[in-house]
């Protein structure tokens, strides 16, 4: 999705460092002193198994219809799912709203794709590695499931680390005339965006900014891709036609796994 490849695999949950991040850096890292080597504290966990746990279940939700007239954010569908984001979101370090998008999307997609098997987990995976929830270079993510700014990758360039994608919208969504750019917080490059765009949360836009919306297009590119998300070979294929980087998918198969994990212990399912 967002054509950019990762260059190192790292157990990543405390700390988010997002896709766009790596690519600033190259893959290099700053001039240290070398650390004395002392026996580690904790064991770092195995990598995750797709699929990923797929966490406590939201509630069920009644999906917007399309072609409605435009909503007050006040009627935001995403809302039905503000007790139940509420309930995890501090432990899990993810914003509320990037919850109830994740979880709304997952829904949505179980009634127009039922075979599927999207978890809300697979979603927040990739969000946390795209861009922290939203909240990559001091970024806030408002009540809304907006960023207080902008998200935009950095030039597809073809430079090292990117593929080349030269300008196809203008620069109408990434403000770049010459070169795509990956946008929001689930980074799409307006190329996918015109094929998946959604207004998931019935402000009357399609907007890649908006979690809300994104979530949802990516929940439907995963399933429509991918078909049964359950069996683990189509869910490789599907986040490596997402984006082509193993590494990458199994970053996204990591975080997934362990908010799926956490949620459940937090509610004594596990």
């Amino acid at each position: 999705m967002s054509q950019q490849l990762s260059t190192s695999r790292s157990w990543r949950l405390a700390g988010v460092v997002p896709m766009i991040a790596l690519l600033v850096s190259c893959g290099t890292e700053p001039d240290r002193e070398p650390e004395q080597v002392r026996p580690s504290v904790q064991a770092v966990p195995p990598p995750a198994v797709a699929p990923p746990d797929g966490g406590v279940d939201p509630p069920p939700v009644r999906v917007l219809p399309e072609g409605g007239p435009p909503l007050p954010t006040t009627e935001r569908p995403q809302l039905q799912l503000t007790a139940w984001a509420e309930s995890m979101s501090d432990e899990l370090n993810i914003p509320r709203a990037a919850l109830q998008a994740y979880g709304y999307a997952a829904g949505a997609v179980a009634q127009s794709h039922p075979g599927c098997g999207l978890g809300w987990t697979t979603l927040a995976g990739i969000g946390a590695i795209e861009s922290s929830h939203g909240r990559y270079g001091g970024a806030r993510l408002d009540e809304t499931g907006r960023p207080s700014i902008p998200i935009i990758g950095l030039p597809l360039d073809g430079s090292h680390g990117v593929k080349r994608i030269e300008d196809t919208d203008g620069g109408r969504l990434d403000g770049d005339p010459v070169f795509d750019r990956a946008i929001g917080p689930l980074q799409f490059i307006p190329t996918t965006w015109e094929r998946w765009a959604v207004d998931a949360d019935g402000d009357g836009v399609a907007d890649p900014n908006d979690i809300d919306d994104a979530a949802l297009a990516a929940a439907e590119y995963l399933c429509t891709v991918g078909g049964d998300l359950q069996d683990p070979d189509r869910f490789w294929v599907a986040l490596l036609d997402y984006n082509e980087s193993h590494d990458y998918g199994q970053d996204v198969l990591d975080h997934a796994d362990h908010y799926g994990r956490t949620s459940r212990t937090l509610f004594g399912t596990d």
